[in-house]
């Protein structure tokens, strides 16, 4: 392949390669095309994998050169590369019941994931449209004066991008948004009168009942969809 060639194979994953990078990278030893007779650049698929080797640990470790230059090395001579710590948060996993809804407990974890734009578009593997339009109809947003999202856009965004595989557009998730915003308002309502007082043992039982409730509603909302289902 010609460089020009090179360049169209690698875009759909790395859209911000150019032919100078390319040719620094080149510049750099990281590949060695071969080269015709009148100069003119010619790639093999080698060549080619060793880019997206060189382009995904910059883009997904942020490898310097140097670095990834001992790894291609090592490959070369038939080693494995050494292995790379996860440069991506960890999403917390979700306390789960027996019944693999969650527990009372899912409610009341908290967690100090802070992701930043690129890097939740990048883990929940959606795209800036689809992102966009989950902030236009209120399902995902950023914490206010950090601009950070947390874990619960995490799950949001990503389940999001599931569901557009079985057609589903954001606009319609609002309905859920809809609903769980009237649970939510059902279960404070209920909690509300235990709150008022200024006794720190009745806002601890209030703060626990809000997560019992939780958990039953939902609870409650799956095994009725699912019956729904099943009659339908």
């Amino acid at each position: 392949m010609n460089i020009g060639q090179v360049l169209d194979v690698l875009r759909p994953d790395f859209p911000g390669v150019t032919i100078p990078k390319i040719r620094f990278l080149e510049d750099k030893g990281l590949i060695k095309p071969e080269r015709t007779a009148s100069g003119y650049r010619k790639f093999s698929a080698e060549d080619v994998e060793r880019l997206r080797y060189v382009l995904r640990m910059q883009r997904d470790h942020y490898l310097p050169l140097k670095v990834i230059g001992e790894h291609l090395d090592a490959i070369d001579r038939g080693l494995e590369p050494p292995p790379i710590d996860a440069v991506v948060p960890t999403v917390p996993q979700v306390a789960l019941a027996a019944d693999g809804l969650p527990s009372p407990a899912s409610f009341t974890r908290h967690d100090n994931l802070r992701l930043s734009r690129k890097e939740l578009l990048k883990i929940a593997e959606i795209s800036e449209e689809l992102l966009q339009q989950l902030e236009q109809y209120g399902l995902v947003a950023a914490r206010a004066g950090t601009g950070h999202f947390d874990t619960d856009s995490l799950v949001i965004a990503t389940t999001a991008r599931e569901l557009a595989d079985y057609g589903f557009e954001p606009r319609h998730l609002r309905a859920f948004k809809t609903a769980a915003d009237r649970e939510v308002g059902l279960v404070e309502q209920v909690v509300a009168p235990h709150k008022r007082g200024r006794d720190a043992a009745a806002h601890a039982r209030a703060d626990e009942a809000v997560s019992e409730i939780a958990a039953l509603s939902v609870r409650l909302h799956a095994t009725l969809v699912k019956a729904g289902l099943r009659s339908s």
